[in-house]
């Protein structure tokens, strides 16, 4: 049996920490003797309250072995990242442990732990960017659900905790559990498209919104060439300035923004149609299928062909 604990602290996201006990919770269901002891830990123990305001039971951490550690993420990260006694915990226990895991911002956690430096992680999209800038030795990639390196996992945002969870599972128990326990919490076991988080690039212009329009507009022309000097020229700014701002506001160039949202569309076709693969990519601006599967490897892990199988075989299991 295996010892699965999720760490959580004062204002956790709940989601964080329900949505992967709730996974490995039904794959204990499914297995004789259960697979999974699940437990529930924090500084002190005792009620935590989470971020939405409903409490939850922890116990206190202990030197108890475990074989899993989860940490949530949520608004309380902060003071998490800055507790002593929680860091030298986790570090404790990536020495016990067989694996620890990240949900969404608890990547932070493990950041100022140090247990990230060198590798490879992701978080929410919406604080990639900072998780870069304050763990610079964290190789980040925040276009995963989720990304593991070595022992290591980190996930996305909220839901992304369950796609964890399954791939946990299924390294544990075996696909056909994990295939269950997805089957009964009515989520994909392979979420189509493979690990990004692409959803919401529209939404990556967090301060006054001033590039929303042209991204939305760039979306509907993507079959066309969309150079610095067209995009600056929708918003009345020097190419110069344009970029300089666009970099400063998104945290990515307008060139790499124009490439995702190509990516974003190609991914739908791909996934969801059966347009022949040279078509989808003239339509979406790659032109040469080639460039388009090239971009796909470096985005998703593999090429527009992959995931086209990938997606009809996961709409055969859901319908199954």
């Amino acid at each position: 049996m295996r010892d699965i604990a999720v760490l959580i602290f004062p204002r956790f996201q709940l989601l964080d920490a329900a949505g992967p006990l709730t996974a490995f919770d039904e794959a204990r269901r499914r297995t004789m003797p259960p697979a999974y002891r699940l437990r529930l830990m924090a500084r002190a123990g005792g009620l935590i309250a989470s971020s939405s305001g409903m409490q939850l039971m922890a116990e206190p951490l202990t030197s108890d072995p475990l074989d899993t550690l989860i940490v949530a993420g949520g608004w309380g990260i902060s003071e998490a990242s800055a507790c002593p006694e929680t860091l030298a915990y986790i570090r404790a226990a990536a020495g016990r442990a067989r694996r620890i895991a990240s949900v969404c911002s608890g990547a932070f956690v493990l950041a100022a732990a140090g247990l990230l430096d060198g590798k490879r992680a992701t978080t929410h999209w919406a604080r990639a960017a900072e998780l870069a800038r304050s763990y610079p030795r964290v190789r980040v990639e925040p276009d995963r659900i989720f990304v593991q390196d070595g022992a290591i996992w980190t996930s996305a945002g909220i839901t992304a905790g369950i796609d964890l969870a399954l791939a946990l599972i299924a390294e544990d128990v075996g696909e056909p559990i994990a295939k269950r326990a997805a089957q009964q919490l009515v989520v994909y076991h392979r979420r189509p498209g493979g690990q990004s988080q692409f959803s919401a690039l529209l939404e990556t212009d967090r301060s006054n919104g001033r590039f929303s329009p042209v991204l939305a507009w760039a979306r509907e022309h993507l079959n066309e060439p969309l150079p610095v000097e067209r995009l600056a020229e929708r918003v009345a700014m020097s190419p110069r300035h344009f970029t300089r701002s666009f970099l400063s506001d998104i945290g990515m160039t307008p060139a790499k923004a124009v490439e995702r949202l190509r990516l974003e569309v190609a991914r739908e076709r791909v996934e969801g149609s059966p347009e022949p693969i040279e078509h989808v990519a003239a339509r979406t601006g790659f032109r040469d299928p080639e460039r388009m599967r090239r971009a796909f490897i470096r985005a998703f892990g593999q090429p527009p062909q992959a995931l086209r199988r990938a997606a009809k075989a996961q709409a055969t299991s859901v319908r199954a």
